[in-house]
């Protein structure tokens, strides 16, 4: 949690991209890419790809599902 608020204060007022495998990492972004086999699949906020059900929705609930 200090790390992602170390992150949320140094990009502040920027453009940044956050490549990430744990999506609790990406869960606050403004715009969310989904990548599979090299294509961007989906793309949204947190809550619209939940609600989307689709590639998104599928990775979230099976991560947090083992956790």
């Amino acid at each position: 949690i200090r790390i992602q608020k170390a992150f949320s204060r140094m990009m502040e007022g920027r453009t940044s991209f956050i490549v990430a495998h744990r999506l609790s990492t990406i869960r606050e972004a403004d715009r969310i890419l989904v990548m599979r086999a090299g294509r961007i699949v989906e793309q949204g906020t947190h809550g619209d790809l939940l609600e989307k059900n689709g590639f998104y929705a599928e990775i979230y609930n099976s991560q947090f599902a083992r956790e």
